[in-house]
């Protein structure tokens, strides 16, 4: 099987503008389920719908649209699904220094200078930043060039304002490393895509990136800071999060559909992600669709 590599993604702002600013309708944005990365910090605005991401080692699902802030070479996929509802998808993507070499350093920057530096990690936004600033970075489309950057940086001001956030990648995993790493990580993440409904040796893994057991498990604990076990068992839960919310089948069915062969090993690690029971989480997600 052809292994694949993070796409290293190269942006150009259009003529006339220091960053860019995509919109995709219906899930039109091809991008969105491809492994990549770019120097690029990237704000990305899901309007309604649900669906699995995974930035730097963090995986989780979403419900009712997301708002996420990447930072840069932070490597990244998900947001939009062709199955769960998604009306549309806004990318902006700017580098660092977009507004010249120097400029984040003028007092009147000092928000979005530490904002930018916070989203080295990677940041979710709560429902209220969410319902407050995705009209705003919407609206931004119909708006000349001036006007947008404008708003942009009204945009992210408010971002750095904002309480309700959780920091997704808080070991710090990104495309900074060694060539040799990258190549590692992501035939590691990428085989895990591949064959997680299905048991996953760990000699065969460590085959692929030419190591030895002992050596892989060392590896993969000293870089991600969380042991080979225990991140196909989280992309595991992620995926079982999405079937409770998507599919009306039991809950024993979506154990064995995600990859688990023991039910009550399923409930243990779907509990311990979590912080509660797989029938819990249905019950609980059932409650705020209505």
């Amino acid at each position: 099987m052809k292994t694949l590599k993070p796409t290293f993604e190269v942006i150009e702002p259009p003529f006339g503008s220091s960053f860019c600013y995509s919109k995709y309708m219906q899930n039109e944005n091809s991008k969105a389920h491809v492994w990549h990365y770019h120097p690029e910090i990237e704000l990305v605005f899901v309007n309604g719908g649900s669906g699995k991401r995974q930035i730097g080692t963090h995986l989780s699902y979403y419900t009712d649209g997301d708002l996420i802030l990447i930072g840069s070479n932070l490597p990244h996929c998900g947001f939009t699904d062709t199955t769960t509802g998604n009306r549309n998808e806004t990318v902006i993507q700017m580098k660092p220094d977009f507004l010249g070499e120097g400029f984040l350093e003028i007092p009147e920057m000092k928000n979005v200078q530490h904002l930018f530096d916070r989203a080295r990690g990677g940041l979710a936004f709560g429902e209220e930043t969410k319902k407050k600033l995705g009209h705003k970075i919407e609206a931004l489309n119909d708006k000349p060039y001036f006007e947008r950057l404008l708003g942009l940086l009204e945009v992210l001001n408010e971002l750095e304002d904002a309480a309700d956030y959780k920091v997704l990648n808080a070991q710090g995993l990104s495309m900074e490393m060694q060539v040799q790493d990258n190549d590692r990580l992501n035939t590691i993440f990428n085989y895990v895509k591949d064959h997680f409904k299905e048991p996953i040796p760990l000699d065969e893994v460590a085959e692929r990136v030419s190591m030895t057991v002992p050596s892989f498990c060392r590896y993969f604990k000293k870089i991600t800071n969380k042991t080979f076990t225990r991140f196909v068992n989280e992309y595991r839960v992620v995926h079982a999060s999405k079937l409770l919310a998507e599919k009306p089948i039991g809950i024993t069915e979506v154990c064995y559909e995600s990859g688990f062969n023991n039910f009550s090993h399923f409930n243990k690690a779907f509990k311990e992600f979590t912080g509660k029971s797989a029938s819990q989480y249905r019950k609980e997600l059932k409650s705020v669709i209505k």
